[in-house]
């Protein structure tokens, strides 16, 4: 069983956010404890399992996310990444169209080799600032937002881009804070650097301490900074170490995200279900 480890969200190895894809040949998926334990073997931030469905539905395949600990219900690095392995191996020359717990998402492959997600826009709830979001972080919140119920994110505005790229948060303390996980934000210091805001993401509470690029995350991102900057298609930063660009599209419920992969990892897998 061949399996795959592709950085998603950038054009060049060792940069963006890595994620497992495995293609399954079966008509359903395998026992949800090997899904969880190949996962956790990978040990990466999220693992795609992915199956062919039969022709004329919905969907062409079904897609499910798994981090080390846990199912997630929603992944767009990891959904980039098995639909850039789907057209560089041939299984697939068109539009994607994936069954997921979030509902059918697409996928459409660009002759630049960029792929773009179709993803379900999240939902922004002004909050007040949670007792321990501060501390928890090392940096006083702008503004706090929480995420859908699909999500589950606290969406956390900080004063500038030097505070977002410096934070070095406690990730006990951000477990109890959200459902998911926490994304920082703020406007890009420099509007010609390429980029118009910069975020990192922490979710501790399913096992990932910091997730380089958070594709999902960019479904609240960009109608929040679509808000403020007054335009509908944006370029987000993200990461800490590592980092990646995510390209918005906002399109009232559903939102674009647009990046580029690469393929670094191709083996095989010799424990099968």
């Amino acid at each position: 069983m061949r399996i795959r480890i592709v950085d998603a969200f950038t054009d060049r190895p060792f940069a963006g956010n890595p994620a497992g894809v495995l293609l399954l040949d079966t008509a359903g998926f395998p026992d949800d404890g090997w899904l969880l334990r190949v996962a956790a073997e990978v040990n990466l931030s999220e693992t795609a399992f992915a199956h062919p469905l039969p022709d004329g539905g919905d969907a062409d395949w079904a897609l499910r996310w798994f981090t080390p600990l846990t199912e997630v219900d929603l992944c767009g690095h990891a959904t980039l990444a098995t639909a850039h392995v789907l057209r560089t191996t041939g299984r697939a020359a068109g539009p994607l169209r994936f069954a997921t717990r979030s509902g059918i998402l697409g996928a459409t492959a660009h002759e630049d080799g960029s792929v773009t997600l179709d993803f379900p826009t999240s939902a922004l709830i002004p909050v007040e600032t949670p007792e321990g979001v501060g501390a928890a972080l090392g940096a006083e919140p702008v503004s706090v937002h929480l995420t859908s119920e699909r999500i589950g994110d606290l969406l956390v505005e900080l004063a500038d881009e030097r505070t977002v790229r410096r934070l070095a948060p406690d990730p006990g303390r951000l477990a109890a804070l959200a459902r998911r996980g926490v994304v920082v934000t703020a406007a890009a210091e420099d509007p010609a650097g390429g980029y118009d805001f910069v975020s990192r993401g922490f979710f501790p509470a399913v096992g990932i301490d910091e997730d380089p690029v958070t594709g999902s995350a960019h479904t609240a991102l960009a109608p929040f900074w679509s808000a403020r900057l007054g335009r509908t298609e944006l370029t987000g930063l993200q990461g800490g170490v590592r980092t990646g660009t995510v390209r918005t599209s906002l399109r009232g419920d559903r939102t674009l995200l647009t990046g580029h992969a690469v393929t670094v990892i191709d083996g095989e897998l010799l424990s099968t279900p």
